[in-house]
Parts: C-alpha cells; sequence; structure tokens
C-alpha cells in the first residue's frame, strides 16, 4: 500500500483568535518493564553478555521500588527470553515488513522491533496494548523519528499470527527442510543441521528437540549429600510447587519457578542450582569401578564448580580427596566457593589442564568437562544460538582434544576418566574421543584406554541409546544434551 503524502503542519492559531491552540509535546511515558527488557537485549548484542548474568541484578534493582510487582518481573523476563529464544523467527518476519535488508536496520532499533513482535506473536497481549507499548518504548531510547517507522512496521505485523507468518516466511518442508525447520523453530541453519546428525532419525525427533530448546527450563536444585537432603529443599521450596527429580536423587525441581537464592541452603552453599544432566554426569563418573585404591579424584576443568561441589561430596563419603582445578583464577574463586564446607578434603587450585600442575598417573577418578559451543544448553542461553559460528567448532578442537589426552594421563592404570561437554555436536563428542584413542593428529600416539559403557551408571534414565557413551536430550530427559563418555587407563 503506498504511503499517503504528507500533510502540511499548520501553524497554530493565536491566542484570542478563536482556534484551537496546539496540542503541547507530550514526553513519552517510560514503561520499566519494557525498559527493563531493553536494556537485557542491548547488552546482550553490544557486549556479548548472557541474559541468565544481566537480567537478575536489573530485577533486583527494579524491585527496590514497591511499584515494580512479581508479575512485572515475569513479564520482564518473559520478553527477555521469548525476544532472545524466537530471534530467528521473528527476523524473518521484520524483514518482509521493511524495505531493506535487515542488515541495515540499527541493532536498537531491531531489539525494539523484535520486542514488539514478540508481544503481537508470542504472548497473549492485545494487539493495540502490544504496539503502543512499543513505539512508546521507541520514542523513549530512539526518538520520535524512528517511532514512527517502529510504529509503521509492528502494524504490518499485527496482520497476521505466528502460524500466518510462518507460512509466509518459511519454506516449504519439502522444499528445503532445515531452512523450514530453522524458521519454524528459530534456530540458526547449521545448528538444526549439526543437532538433527547428532539425534539422528526422522522429522518427529528434530522438532521434538527444537521445541524443546524454545522452552523456558524448570530450575533444579541439588543437595549435595552430607550437607542437605532433598527432603529439606522441598520443604523449603514448598511440596506444592517443588518436584523430586526425575533421575538423580539429589534433585528438586521448582516447578513454579520462585528465587533459589532466597532458600537457606542455597545460601549457604550445603545445595546449589544445578541442572540434572550435569547431576548424571557427575553421579556416573563416581559410580564406575576403579581397579584398586579409590583416593584420589580431580576435577580438571571445575569452574564454576556445580558439578565439583556434587564430586566433593561424593567423595567425602567415601573418605577420597578432591582437587578442583580451573584455569581462569575467578572462575577458580566461584570454584572455591562452591566448595566451601565440604565436610571431607578438598584443594582448589588455578591452573591449565592442558599444562598439569600434577604429575601423571595421581588421580584414580578425573573429570573433564571441557569448553564447548554450549549448544547443549540452548534453553538456558538462548543468545548462544545466534552467537556461535560452525568456525567456533575449529578454535575448541585442539583444547579438547588436549585436555582429553592430559585427563588420560593424569589417571592411573585402572582408573577412570569422564570426558563430558554440554555438546550434542558429534565434533565435541564421539569424534574427539575417537581421534584421542586412535592417537589421530599430528605427533599424537594412541592412548592406551577403553571405553567402557556409562549406561549402567545413569540407572532408571531411559533411552540412552547404543552405548557406550550416553547422550542426554532435553525433549527426551528433561536435560541440558549432556554428553558423557567413560573410559578407563589400560596401561
Amino acid at each position: 500500500m503506498s504511503e499517503q503524502p504528507r500533510q502540511p503542519r499548520r501553524k497554530p492559531a493565536p491566542a484570542g483568535a478563536g482556534g484551537k491552540q496546539a496540542k503541547p509535546h507530550r514526553r513519552p511515558k517510560k514503561d520499566p518493564v519494557r525498559m527493563l527488557a531493553f536494556e537485557v537485549l542491548r547488552a546482550v548484542d553490544e557486549r556479548d553478555a548472557y541474559a541468565n548474568l544481566v537480567l537478575p541484578p536489573l530485577l533486583k534493582k527494579a524491585r527496590q521500588d514497591e511499584s515494580f510487582q512479581a508479575r512485572d518481573a515475569a513479564l520482564a523476563t518473559e520478553l527477555v527470553y521469548g525476544t532472545l529464544r524466537r530471534q530467528g523467527t521473528y527476523d524473518a518476519v521484520i524483514k518482509a515488513c521493511i524495505d531493506r535488508p535487515l542488515r541495515e536496520v540499527d541493532p536498537p532499533v531491531l531489539d525494539v522491533l523484535s520486542l514488539g513482535a514478540h508481544q503481537l506473536l508470542g504472548t497473549r497481549i492485545p494487539t493495540h496494548a502490544a504496539v503502543s507499548a512499543s513505539v512508546e518504548l521507541a520514542r523513549v531510547v530512539l526518538g520520535d523519528g524512528r517511532a514512527k517507522f517502529v510504529n509503521a512496521v509492528l502494524r504490518k505485523i499485527a496482520a497476521h499470527d505466528m502460524d500466518g507468518w510462518l507460512e509466509r516466511v518459511a519454506p516449504p518442508y519439502e522444499d528445503d527442510a532445515e531452512e523450514h525447520l530453522a524458521v519454524y523453530h528459530s534456530h540458526p541453519r547449521w545448528v538444526v543441521s549439526a543437532l538433527w546428525d547428532a539425534l539422528g532419525g526422522g522429522r518427529a525427533g528434530i522438532e521434538d528437540l527444537l521445541e524443546a530448546d524454545n522452552e523456558r527450563p524448570e530450575v533444579t536444585l541439588v543437595a549435595r549429600p552430607g550437607r542437605s537432603t532433598p527432603q529439606e529443599l522441598l520443604e523449603a521450596v514448598g511440596e506444592e510447587s517443588a518436584l523430586p527429580g526425575r533421575w538423580s536423587p539429589y534433585a528438586i525441581r521448582m516447578a513454579e519457578g520462585g528465587d533459589p537464592g532466597a532458600l537457606e541452603a542455597v545460601r549457604e552453599g550445603r545445595a546449589g542450582v544445578q541442572d540434572e544432566g550435569s547431576q548424571l554426569v557427575a553421579m556416573a563418573l563416581a559410580a564406575a569401578p576403579v581397579e584398586g585404591r579409590d583416593e584420589r579424584w580431580l576435577d580438571g576443568c571445575a569452574g564454576p564448580g556445580g558439578k565439583a561441589a556434587l564430586l566433593a561430596a561424593l567423595a567425602a563419603e567415601r573418605g577420597a580427596f578432591l582437587l578442583a582445578s580451573e584455569k581462569q583464577p575467578h572462575r577458580a574463586r566461584l570454584v572455591g566457593r562452591a566448595l566451601a564446607g565440604n565436610p571431607g578434603p578438598y584443594q582448589v587450585i588455578a591452573a591449565d589442564g592442558t599444562r598439569p600442575a600434577w604429575l601423571p598417573g595421581s588421580f584414580d577418578r578425573v573429570l573433564m568437562d571441557v569448553p564447548c559451543t554450549g549448544l547443549g544448553a540452548l534453553r538456558r542461553r538462548p543468545e548462544a544460538r545466534w552467537r556461535r559460528r560452525p568456525e567456533d567448532l575449529e578454535g575448541f578442537a585442539p583444547l579438547q582434544r588436549g585436555l582429553l589426552r592430559q585427563a588420560l594421563s593424569a589417571v592411573r592404570v585402572g582408573g577412570v576418566v569422564g570426558y563430558a561437554t554440554c555438546s550434542p555436536h558429534l565434533a565435541e563428542t564421539r569424534v574427539v574421543v575417537d581421534d584421542v584413542l586412535k592417537g589421530r593428529g599430528a605427533g599424537h600416539e594412541p592412548v592406551s584406554a577403553e571405553l567402557i559403557d556409562a549406561r549402567p551408571f545413569m540407572a532408571g534414565v531411559p533411552a540412552l541409546g547404543d552405548g557406550p557413551d550416553v547422550q542426554l536430550w532435553p525433549h527426551l530427559h528433561g536435560t541440558d544434551a549432556m554428553y558423557l563418555a567413560l573410559l578407563r587407563r589400560t596401561a
């Protein structure tokens, strides 16, 4: 539809001349909820920040104003995470409503448009309220001129619901399956391809996985053995709003949400926030049989400390010592805080796992939860899907292989290594393990170790595949997509 020509502005009639006085300029009204959501999106875009780190302190500050209610915090949280999760879909919709390439739209303008698109297409906020609130936000943060652009685009978006837009902007599945899934489920195409390769199977499984990535995950707590109990956490959360873990005996799920930091056991470090997949990885390493002594354990990539704290508690029950090593000093300090008060012997050091500060063969059990792309935690960090690139895999590859080689060097003959990563990408999981065992790569020899079946050490967990390694999935297990391979040193 062509734009109407602008009408010339009339000068206000002079006072007393019988005409109406021009309407005075109105200052835009600040909406604290949408301003807060916009601040988080700008931090994510400008500073590569993570929303789960930026949002809580902003909410805490906002709550200092008594007018900022719990429902406001809930709406701000939904606007932030909903917009980030569906960014790919909203970008496709916005692109269809403008006359320029998306890259030519200023990022702050695009953030306001995305927030507005989410309110229109992803929430039950009435259309008029979603548009007017977004335009008002634009007036505050962008100015009147760009607010008019925002208004025009959002009115076009409001012409169709989500299903209607998806039919318009996504190619048919039969023509391009990966691009169809990428637009429908708001994942980069390369991520869709990688997840599909790792998962295997047909359309239903990958769609279930992508849908699970777009769901808000439950807050899961861990009661650290010897320091807290699941029953204590159940009572503290309230049995009407808490559920036992699906698989871990130490897990409690905060089904109704809430602030885990308000719980005494969490504040004291006797319990923590930890995805059930991470709990299962630590428990499996602790349960795998070793030959001979079982006295010295190592967490070689311990930051920020969740798995280390659970391992330390499990080690303490057997009188074993845990060394928790983390390369980055600030993350090592987080590990120290997580382990403070552990009843058994432990030590936290800042050291590079590829240049170990320990002698070969020093440990009976070693966990290496290696740095990775984080594609297994897209529910919790939705912005990671837009931040990562395929070339990142090449950057992580040498580090992952180096850490696994050093882990196998650190464990004694008959001891067990757990190689873990929060990514299901085959290049970060099975390919790494296979390369290290077979000595692939210049200057490397095959390692004297064997894979052992990890599945029996996740008792009761279904759909663990053919083994011997284990891949957990959000849509099958309700966990992050954690990977675990257990290896025993043989010589």
